[in-house]
């Protein structure tokens, strides 16, 4: 066995097996029925207890999540729906949430929160002297060119698996963002590794905003489940929490006609300068964790769906806070791209064991 007797090494994966996904490794996939049929799937299998999907159609974001056979990621009504049958502006532009399902659901890459009509002027082009925004912006329904993947020993006793993508988001006279993502996970292991690069390739100053709406349902999510964050205080929580009065730090069953209930907490960074926020099940002896740099996500909502048939709770780091597009204009805070700077951002997802 290898140095942490629990992975086999290089050589003896070899000498039992004549491939290392034997034990664990990376399949491209495609899904072949109803709304999800065409999309490109990566199936991660670590070995360690760890499977996860990477849908390749759907920006690279993380679908399907398990550890040891329980489901972590969301899995909401809509499935994994693929990007063709997206709709941008219907619905008020609130058809996001018509694919939204997953553990991972990116948000981005001009525009997150709630939509309406911005200035578009600095496009300099005469027409649209506005741009209108569907919630959570256009970037998680756009197919991702997929780089590579595979796995990679770096050493006798630690191999890699990984996938990498380029997702554009681009227009004639408007945005021309370019999302370059690689996702890792050990042989053996239990977390996710996301690295993001956002980078302006276009010639104009771009407004970014970027978010992770980072979902954990059933079974994983269940009663006792238990919200675990450094919280110095809540900015702010929609009408629905005074109204309905729901925990958030220890959640129970479903209910009738829930209103979603969210909330922007100021979290204390750790000495590392991250913020790690997670999820709890006690009965389950299961943990799952979000560990992000502070410094490129500053803000912190957490968000309660806690509604029948569709159970979840969503941990969402964020570059903006909730007031969203127009208040980052007015106060100076949204992040204005030039040619070629870039935005980077390296996130992990821990799944783990607490007993």
């Amino acid at each position: 066995m290898s140095s942490n007797d629990t992975v086999p090494s290089r050589l003896e994966i070899a000498r039992h097996a004549g491939e290392t996904s034997a034990y664990g490794g990376v399949r491209s996939v495609v899904l072949d029925d109803g709304a999800g049929r065409g999309i490109r799937v990566l199936e991660f299998r670590t070995g360690g207890g760890l499977y996860f999907e990477v849908l390749v159609d759907r920006a690279m974001d993380i679908g399907v999540a398990e550890l040891d056979g329980i489901t972590v990621g969301w899995r909401s009504p809509t499935g994994f729906r693929h990007p063709g049958l997206h709709e941008h502006a219907d619905e008020e532009g609130l058809s996001w949430l018509r694919s939204m399902s997953g553990l991972v659901v990116t948000a981005g890459l001009d525009h997150t929160l709630f939509g309406g009509d911005v200035d578009a002027t600095h496009y300099r082009y005469p027409p649209k002297q506005t741009v209108r925004h569907g919630l959570h912006g256009r970037v998680a329904n756009i197919p991702a060119r997929l780089v590579g993947y595979g796995e990679d020993w770096v050493a006798e006793d630690h191999c890699v698996l990984w996938a990498e993508g380029e997702v554009v988001q681009a227009t004639n006279f408007g945005e021309h963002l370019v999302l370059r993502r690689r996702i890792e996970a050990d042989l053996g292991g239990t977390e996710i590794r996301l690295t993001d690069t956002v980078i302006n390739a276009g010639f104009d100053p771009t407004p970014h905003m970027f978010l992770y709406h980072v979902n954990v349902g059933w079974p994983f999510l269940d009663e006792g489940t238990r919200f675990v964050a450094d919280i110095e205080r809540t900015l702010w929580q929609t009408d629905s929490v005074a109204e309905q009065g729901a925990d958030h730090l220890v959640f129970h069953q479903p209910q009738p006609g829930f209103v979603e209930q969210v909330y922007e907490h100021h979290l204390a960074a750790d000495p590392d300068g991250r913020h790690r926020v997670g999820l709890v099940n006690p009965a389950l002896g299961r943990y799952f964790e979000v560990d992000v740099d502070a410094t490129a996500f500053p803000c912190f909502f957490e968000w309660l769906n806690l509604r029948e048939g569709a159970w979840a709770v969503g941990l969402e780091p964020s570059t903006h806070h909730v007031a969203g597009d127009a208040a980052a204009r007015e106060d100076g805070s949204m992040i204005w791209l030039e040619h070629g700077e870039e935005r980077r951002y390296a996130s992990v997802f821990r799944f783990g064991r607490t007993g």
